[in-house]
Formats: structure tokens, C-alpha cells, sequence
């Protein structure tokens, strides 16, 4: 288990490194100049430290001298920063009934407005009972009119649709 975290790291260090001649970086960010990796691994261990191949596809290759584990340990917690930073989009759902008073209903677009300035997508739904399905022309109107209230922030990204006992919209946020 342990051997195939250490095969998942691409990097190659130290002996790893099998080049002709590798252009070297020191600590402090100065040109060596090219070298064998045996020089640069001799120059490397006198400090303590270790040769990391930062990229391959130069000509010639360009290593530099550093500690690698502190170098492992801040890419770790880069990696772990930017993934705190990503959003995902969640889709929130704001339900009503095609018979909805006008406060209900503002509270509803409130609702709306509030996910889509957060980055998030709503369905909105207008949910029928019994024999109200047949007024689902009454509901489409309300759907519509919900998104032209919604217009500065967010925009429809699916038409008003029936899904049984329902009819549905999707409103993504603007970009």
C-alpha cells in the first residue's frame, strides 16, 4: 500500500534523475550552469539537500536543489487551498403553488434571488393537487414571470416543462 503512494509521485529525485547534462538551480535561485547529475547530486548532498527535477521537457532538463519534502509539503497545502476556494454549484429548490399570493410569492423570488447571488442554480416549482392540473397555463405564466423578476441576476437555462404533478424551470446565475 505504502509502495503505490510513493509510484503515484511523479517527481524524480536524487538518483532518479538520468540525464546527460541537466541545467542546475541552486537554494537561492542561481544558474550552476550545466552539470552531470552525479556533480549536481555531489553538490546537493554537501548541502543536505536534494536534487528535484523541476521540468523535463527543457532542453536541457532543469533541476534545482531544494528539500524536497518541504517542497512536497507546500504543493500539499497549495493544493489544499485552492480546493477550500471552489464553489460547486448546488441546485436549490424554491416550491410554490400556481395560487400563491403576491407576499408568498415575493418571498419566494427573495428565496431565488439569494441562491443565485450565492453561485447557485434554482428549480423553481409550481406543484399541482387534484384537478389544478388543468390550469397549468396559469402556472407557466407565474413561471415566466418569475424569471423576468429574476432577469438581473440569473437567466433560464430550461423552459417551464411539466414532470408529472408538477411543472419545473431551471435558473442559472449569471456569469
Amino acid at each position: 500500500m505504502i509502495d503505490k503512494r510513493k509510484n503515484r509521485d511523479l517527481t524524480l529525485t536524487n538518483e532518479q534523475i538520468r540525464f546527460p547534462k541537466i541545467r542546475v538551480i541552486d537554494t537561492d535561485g542561481a544558474q550552476l550552469g550545466l552539470l552531470s547529475p552525479r556533480e549536481a547530486l555531489q553538490i546537493a548532498e554537501e548541502k543536505e539537500l536534494d536534487l528535484v527535477l523541476l521540468s523535463d521537457k527543457a532542453d536541457p532538463p532543469v533541476c534545482r536543489i531544494m528539500d524536497y519534502g518541504k517542497y512536497k509539503f507546500e504543493q500539499e497545502k497549495k493544493a489544499r487551498e485552492a480546493r477550500k476556494k471552489q464553489h460547486t454549484a448546488d441546485v436549490k429548490e424554491v416550491k410554490m403553488r400556481y395560487k400563491i399570493e403576491e407576499h408568498d410569492y415575493q418571498v419566494r423570488v427573495n428565496q431565488a434571488q439569494r441562491f443565485l447571488k450565492e453561485g447557485d442554480k434554482v428549480k423553481a416549482t409550481v406543484m399541482f393537487r387534484g384537478r389544478e392540473i388543468q390550469h397549468s397555463d396559469l402556472a407557466e405564466t407565474l413561471l415566466k414571470r418569475m424569471a423576468t423578476d429574476l432577469e438581473q441576476v440569473g437567466e433560464v437555462q430550461q423552459a417551464p416543462k411539466k414532470e408529472g404533478k408538477n411543472m419545473m424551470m431551471l435558473i442559472a446565475p449569471k456569469k
